[in-house]
């Protein structure tokens, strides 16, 4: 019997790409999902979609940057299912320009959405986590989280060298019980590509993504660490396409 069948799995940014892909593939291992995005009639087709195929499904508007939202998402999952096995930590914005562009306000938005937005997740997942004595974090960070994609991803690789670095504090602040697992992908079929406003970087964004992989490769590692006895903490996974280099 799959370890994961009757797992509560929470999935942010779930609206499209890596967060669509990984609530189709844990659908099919038997997980009860709640999903959360900002576009709220993309949670509905896919939450329809699903449930079509008989897998229990919720969803709730949600915008990461917003506390109040993220403590909403996980609070409707426990009042819903009763308890909340796994957190998947997955918006995320990757806009990328020279550091000389300027862009404040996009450096803002990635560290609300990318380092902030983990961090209430895991403000409202843990102690839910304490009380059961269980519970999984999957925070999505990225090879830029392991070498600077410079020049343009200075700032985007800023927010995902902090969540390495969150989920490893976390991994031993937790303890036994809670698990913690950070996973790293390289270029992945998403929307993450669309993320850049400056002209030149957006092409270039564009054109190393023609090597990606899809979406579902990742929604596999994921499962593969959920899916493992809960003696056994995969802590972390770098992915990538076999022909990227960086």
């Amino acid at each position: 019997m799959s370890e994961i069948k009757g797992k509560v799995v929470i999935i942010t940014g779930a609206s499209s790409g890596l967060g669509e892909a990984t609530a189709r593939h844990l659908a099919t291992e038997g997980a009860k999902l709640v999903l959360g995005a900002r576009r709220k009639d993309r949670l509905e087709a896919i939450a329809t979609d699903l449930r079509a195929a008989g897998a229990e499904v919720e969803f709730v508007e949600t915008d990461v940057t917003q506390r109040a939202d993220v403590e909403a998402l996980v609070s409707h999952a426990q009042q819903v299912f009763g308890r909340v096995d796994v957190l998947v930590n997955n918006a995320g914005l990757m806009a990328i320009a020279p550091l000389d562009e300027g862009k404040v306000d996009e450096w803002e938005a990635m560290i609300d959405i990318n380092v902030k937005g983990v961090l209430y997740g895991i403000a409202a997942a843990l102690p839910i986590f304490r009380k059961q004595g269980s519970g999984h974090f999957v925070n999505i960070a990225s090879v830029a989280g392991i070498k600077v994609f410079a020049p343009g991803g200075s700032v985007y690789s800023g927010t995902k060298y902090a969540v390495r670095a969150i989920s490893e504090g976390l991994r031993v602040e937790a303890g036994g019980g809670i698990r913690t697992t950070t996973i790293e992908p390289g270029a992945v079929d998403s929307e993450l590509k669309f993320g850049s406003s400056h002209a030149a970087s957006s092409e270039f964004v564009k054109d190393f993504y023609k090597q990606a992989i899809p979406a579902e490769s990742v929604a596999r590692a994921i499962a593969y660490a959920i899916g493992q006895p809960a003696d056994v903490d995969i802590n972390e996974i770098v992915l990538r396409p076999t022909v990227q280099e960086f």
